[in-house]
């Protein structure tokens, strides 16, 4: 089995009220990755409040932003595990900008 190591970043563009954000895609990671998010980086035109979940566990609740700054919300790395789901939510209809940084580690089976 081979392990691969893929350095990624992914950005979203939020202008929808409240809705469930999943910037690393709807089915990632895989149940054969585990992916080690480094920063998550927010902009906001707006006020809103942003909640980061990791497979529905509240990771970052209600985290507020200033209008028209950048904030990191992470201090720690956030590891998700495969299988699993990230979501990002906004509380009101502000738009913001989310950039994530991130570690992809692949178990890849080789013969």
């Amino acid at each position: 089995m081979a392990v691969v190591n893929q350095y990624k970043f992914a950005g979203i563009d939020n202008s929808t009220s409240g809705s469930a954000l999943t910037p690393l895609g709807a089915s990632v990671p895989a149940v054969n990755e585990t992916i080690v998010i480094k920063s998550i980086l927010v902009t906001s035109a707006g006020t809103p409040s942003v909640t980061i979940l990791n497979n529905s566990i509240t990771a970052l609740k209600s985290v507020p932003l200033t209008a028209n700054q950048t904030k990191e919300l992470l201090t720690q790395p956030l590891i998700i595990e495969g299988g699993k789901t990230f979501t990002v939510q906004s509380s009101t209809s502000d738009s913001f900008d989310v950039a994530i940084s991130y570690l992809n580690i692949k178990k890849e089976v080789t013969t």
